[in-house]
C-alpha cells in the first residue's frame, strides 16, 4: 500500500502489524463477554510497568496459560499452579501479577455473582454507554480520568490489585467503555 491509501490512525499503533490489527478490529470496540472482559483486565494488570505490544505478543501465551481467561477455573489455580505459571517465559512472570490474577477471578466471581454479570457492574460505570471524546491527537488523551478513579477505588474495595486508576482507564479504552480514538483516526467515526 502506498502512504495514500493508507487509513489514518491513532498515532500509537504506528506501522507493527500486530499493534495496527488490534488497534483497527479491538481497541475501543464495546465489550460484554465475561471472559474478554476478565482477559482485558487482566492483560492491562499485567502491562504495568511494561508496554502493549509486549503484552500482545504474549497474549496466546497468556490465554494458553489462564485456562483461556475463565474466571471460573482461574479462581481455582492453586499455589502448584502459580509456581508453574512462574516458570512460563510466555508470561510476564512477576509473582504479585501471577498471584494478582488468581485472586483478582475470585473477587471478579464475586461481582459476577453480586451484580449478575461483571459486564452490568462494570458498564453501570458509564450508564451502560460509551463515552465518545473528540481529541485531536494522542498528547491530549489523559492517563486516568476521575471516572477511572472512582472505579479503580471500587475494584480494590471488592479486593481486586493491580487496578489502579490509569490501568482501569486503559481497560475503559480498551473494552470500548470511552472511544479515545483521535478525531483524525479512522475508527474514532465508525465507533
Amino acid at each position: 500500500m502506498t502512504s495514500a491509501t493508507m487509513p489514518v490512525r491513532c498515532a500509537w499503533a504506528g506501522n507493527d502489524p500486530l499493534y495496527c490489527s488490534y488497534h483497527d478490529r479491538e481497541w475501543g470496540v464495546p465489550v460484554h463477554d465475561e471472559r474478554l472482559l476478565f482477559e482485558f483486565l487482566i492483560l492491562e494488570g499485567a502491562q504495568a510497568g511494561l508496554s502493549w505490544i509486549t503484552i500482545l505478543r504474549k497474549r496466546e501465551a497468556y490465554r494458553a496459560a489462564f485456562a483461556g481467561f475463565d474466571p471460573e477455573q482461574v479462581a481455582r489455580f492453586d499455589d502448584a499452579n502459580i509456581a508453574g505459571l512462574l516458570a512460563n517465559p510466555g508470561i510476564v512472570r512477576n509473582r504479585l501479577k501471577v498471584a494478582s490474577t488468581v485472586s483478582n477471578a475470585r473477587a471478579f466471581r464475586l461481582v459476577q455473582e453480586e451484580f449478575g454479570s461483571f459486564d452490568a457492574y462494570l458498564w453501570r460505570f458509564v450508564d451502560g454507554r460509551p463515552i465518545r471524546n473528540a481529541w485531536p491527537s494522542m498528547k491530549e488523551v489523559p492517563a486516568s480520568t476521575p471516572l477511572s478513579d472512582a472505579l479503580s477505588r471500587d475494584l480494590k474495595k471488592r479486593g481486586f490489585r493491580f487496578v489502579g486508576s490509569t490501568i482501569c482507564y486503559a481497560m475503559m479504552q480498551a473494552v470500548g467503555m470511552v472511544n479515545d480514538h483521535t478525531t483524525d483516526c479512522f475508527r474514532w467515526q465508525e465507533l
